[in-house]
Parts: C-alpha cells; structure tokens; sequence
C-alpha cells in the first residue's frame, strides 16, 4: 500500500496587493520586481490566520475525494508561520474542521520545502498501515513576517493555502518516489531571528526588526537551481524516470529566474512547469499544493499523468516526489 493523490484544494485571501501598491509602500517599482522576481501581485490576510486559510484548502480538497472529516486519520501542515508557537496549527485546523478526536496531527517546518516532507510522511504512514486517509496541508500568512519596510523581501511573498487528500491505494497510481535533503551549514541564508528560544521575543528584538524574514537572495538563487535539478534527477532515477516521462514540473514558486533556469538546464519545455508566483507570489510551504489545485482547477491534469513536485527551502532544505496521478 502507498499513497495517492484524490482530492486537491487551494484557497488565497480576497486581498491583493500589487506591485503598484508597493511602490507606494517602499522604494521600489512594478517594472524592477517583475524583472527581478516575476511577481506582479500577492494575497494578503486581513482578519484570517493560518489555519482558517488551511481549513477553507482542505474543504475543498475533501470534497473532490468524496471523504468527510470525520474519515480523515491525519492531518500534517507543512507551514513557518503558525498560528501559535504551541499547539501545533494541525490542531488548529482538526477542531475548526471536526476531523475525528483521535487522529493524529503535527505540523511540519521544512520551509519551502515543507510540503513535499509533509507529503512523504504521510506516504509513508500508509505505507506502514498506520493510517488509510491523510489529510497533508501547506499554508502560510508570511505577510505577517514580512519587513515592510525592507523592498528587497517585501516584494516577494504572498499568503495562500494548498491541501491534498491522500489515500490508501495498492494501484500503481500515487506516489511512486520521493527524496528528502537538508544542509544546516547554510541555516542563515533566510531566517527569522527574533521570537524563538534562542532570541526571545523583546522590546530589542521588535526594535531591531528581528521577528520579520530575513534572506541573502543572491545566494540562495544560486543555491537554488543545482538542487532543484539534482534532486528532481534523483527521484525520477528512485522512480525509473527520466525528465521526458514528466507531464508535469510543479516548482516552488520563489523567482521566475528561477523557474526558466531550472526549464532549461533540465531540459523540460517551459509549458510543463506552471507557474503562479505572478499572482501569488511566494508562499513558501504553500506553494506546491496551491500550484496543483491552480492546474487542477483549469483541468490540465488527467488521470495517469506523471507529475514532478520539487522544492528548494530556507536554510537548508530541498525535496521532489514523483506522482502518477
């Protein structure tokens, strides 16, 4: 037994906030973030958290698999920006659903790559027979992390929510490999400083704006493209695959440089990696899953289809699995 994929749901605030928005905000214009990022605008929350974003996802992914909440025996989010530092946003989420007392829920913080780890231990309980229905949710509110008053950061992230629904099948459909890496020598390419154990949340730590992202861009775009491309190589060899099986490329969607880059030193036609960041910008963890319902929704993807998810995380984490779908 192993997992697969039967219902996908996403879910962005109302709010958007355009580049031409920034531009009164901060020093910065449309032109120079679309040529530098290739977001053009994001959802902001307003009066919503994380796990009401991840509740209204997960909706909509159930629906489409035909289960109700009280069927679902997991719940994992993948997110970095929780509802509170305890209880998990899992939890968060199985009250405000009505998922079943006594399923089990955890969340996940591999930043943006958070989702596919999510995923992978969902799999991964199935496969040990643990649990029939999982319920695997990537959902961010960065924009409550986000320095305002810093045009290098604030240009680029976005709030939003993905979820999938992951069942039980001995098909040949689902999940057919997955790989998982991390590196912490590189932990400071993006973190937030301030609000942990390490350096509590204090007057001196709002003052000097540590409770916000910060991110050494310039290297983690170079870090970026060679993991993306090593690591989705090395899933589709776990799979037996080769980049001309894949119907689909789902990338996070941090840059679009980023994107074209990894297209063409993988070899894969641009028109098999969608993208979305220029509407969304970038939701770290959410990305992935709202990507699949944004292609699920505009009805690309059909049955047997061989779908690459691959993501590159803060400091430092990067993963791809590959799915029949």
């Amino acid at each position: 037994m192993h997992g697969m994929i039967t219902g996908v749901g996403m879910y962005v605030p109302e709010k958007v906030l355009t580049n031409k928005d920034l531009e009164k905000m901060v020093d910065t214009s449309d032109e120079w973030i679309v040529q530098r990022t290739g977001v053009r605008e994001r959802r902001i929350v307003e009066d919503e958290c994380t796990s009401d974003l991840a509740v209204e996802a997960s909706k909509e992914a159930l629906e489409e698999a035909g289960i109700s909440p009280e069927n679902v025996d997991a719940i994992i989010v993948a997110t970095i920006t929780p509802d509170t530092l305890m209880p998990a946003t899992a939890l968060h989420v199985q009250r405000k659903l009505g998922v079943k007392k006594d399923a089990l829920a955890f969340d996940i913080n591999a930043a943006c790559s958070g989702f596919i780890y999510a995923l992978s231990c969902a799999d991964a309980f199935i496969s040990a027979g643990m649990v029939k229905n999982c319920l695997v949710i990537g959902a961010e509110t960065l924009s409550r992390f986000t320095d305002w008053q810093d045009r290098t950061t604030c240009v680029l992230f976005g709030d939003g929510a993905g979820a999938v629904v992951l069942q039980a099948t001995d098909t040949d459909r689902g999940i057919l490999a997955s790989v998982l890496h991390a590196d912490g020598d590189y932990a400071d390419l993006m973190v937030i400083p301030g609000g942990g154990a390490k350096n509590p949340c204090s007057h001196q730590a709002l003052k000097d704006r540590e409770c916000f992202i910060k991110m050494k861009g310039q290297e983690t775009f170079k870090m970026a493209v060679k993991h993306l491309v090593s690591v989705s190589k090395e899933a589709l060899e776990k799979a037996r695959m080769t980049f001309d099986d894949v119907d689909f490329v789902v990338c996070h969607q941090a840059n679009l440089r980023i994107l074209q880059s990894f297209a063409r030193f993988a070899r894969v036609p641009q028109e098999k990696v969608p993208v979305t960041l220029d509407i969304y910008g970038n939701t770290s963890g959410a990305t992935i899953p709202l990507t699949l319902g944004f292609i699920r929704k505009k009805g690309l993807l059909k049955e047997g289809n061989i779908v690459l998810l691959n993501s590159f995380g803060a400091s430092l984490t990067w993963a791809a699995s590959v799915i029949r779908w």
